[in-house]
């Protein structure tokens, strides 16, 4: 079938859309320019979503620093906003629904799916949401388009009374959800996450509310202010405490059951193992960098510590996270006071600045066009 042009679709939206638009573009390692570009045209089955605001992600921001993708690009995947046009046979959406929308899923059938690994899966690698040229996400522009196997499977409706900046949280807060469950932590156990910037402390509370005891370390003791609003009331000033230490001083001289390292430093790994006790777990959630790492082997053969670690989303218990971003907004788990940043797209450029030097008083930062 030919694709629809988005001024055919535009008597399907109450407001015109324009041919042109403004996006951050990507045009080569630590090159970013706010551009004019084309208004992303839409296909059957596709719907076309005027972005209300995007987070920015570390895996943007590594891709951005290395190179690891092809330029010319627009990222961005931590997205809500309003479906501005549908394409033929959209039936399950409308001009007008407030959404937030996954980059990217899961067949459901492969043999990773169906081992519980999704975010290996090939169907899973390939991104279905664009603003223009190879798809990346896109949330760095004024619209993108979603693609027909998204809109099946990765397009949620924001409820009302929830806001967007809320529901943009739902996609970081599957891929750190994800990793709580795998660590299947109990209410008598004694959980180290190092890192409090905003994944470490959505790892923190998610495993709080298992009813094991949070230790939360950082370098900057400003940010374990932020955690506490968040009922972490654990802290160890990274900068002035011996982070091993307190860990087996806070858990009876074992270690902690489980560390979680949320910050991607390969020298930190070895903290971590050590933090733990002897048949502890040790997750790593932000090494998503190729690289090499020295630890001793011996502490996961003969002290029976587990390395594993857990990456991106998982469509399984995304129901659980709706509840946990969408309901929990309404009984006061308010992931907007992470932000502590927001720029509009014009400034998109000293957004990504500013999220690459983090400081103590620096957390989320959002992109809003």
């Amino acid at each position: 079938m030919a694709t629809a042009t988005t001024n055919e679709l535009q008597e399907q939206s109450p407001a015109p859309i324009p041919t042109i638009m403004r996006a951050a573009v990507y045009r080569g390692i630590n090159d970013m320019r706010v551009e004019t570009v084309p208004v992303p045209e839409i296909g059957p089955g596709e719907v076309l979503i005027r972005v209300h605001c995007c987070g920015v992600c570390g895996t943007d921001l590594k891709k951005i620093h290395t190179g690891s993708h092809s330029a010319p690009r627009i990222f961005g995947h931590e997205i809500a906003g309003v479906i501005a046009a549908t394409g033929e046979g959209v039936r399950d959406f409308q001009v007008d629904d407030r959404v937030m929308v996954f980059h990217h899923t899961p067949c459901g059938r492969c043999y990773y799916c169906r081992k519980k690994t999704p975010s290996q899966c090939n169907d899973y690698k390939r991104v279905g949401v664009t603003a223009g040229f190879e798809p990346s996400g896109g949330g760095f522009a004024e619209y993108v388009r979603v693609m027909p196997w998204i809109v099946g499977r990765g397009l949620i409706k924001i409820p009302d009374g929830v806001p967007f900046e809320q529901a943009a949280f739902v996609e970081p807060v599957n891929t750190v959800y994800k990793g709580i469950r795998n660590l299947n932590l109990e209410p008598d156990e004694t959980v180290l996450v190092i890192g409090q910037g905003p994944i470490g402390i959505l790892l923190a509370a998610l495993a709080a509310r298992t009813g094991a005891k949070v230790l939360t370390s950082d370098l900057y003791p400003a940010r374990h202010a932020f955690a506490a609003a968040y009922g972490l009331n654990h802290p160890i000033d990274a900068s002035k405490e011996d982070v091993v230490a307190a860990a087996h001083r806070e858990s009876e001289g074992r270690g902690a059951d489980a560390v979680i390292l949320a910050v991607g430093g390969n020298a930190l790994i070895r903290t971590a193992m050590d933090a733990a006790r002897p048949g502890g777990r040790v997750l790593l959630f932000a090494a998503t960098q190729h690289s090499e790492a020295a630890f001793d082997p011996a502490v996961v053969c003969m002290d029976e510590k587990t390395l594993m670690g857990s990456y991106s989303s998982s469509f399984e218990i995304q129901p659980e996270v709706e509840e946990i971003v969408f309901d929990g907004y309404r009984t006061g788990f308010d992931l907007t006071r992470l932000i502590s940043h927001r720029f509009s797209l014009e400034d998109s450029v000293e957004a990504i600045r500013v999220a690459s030097n983090p400081s103590g008083n620096s957390m989320k930062v959002f992109i809003q066009p």
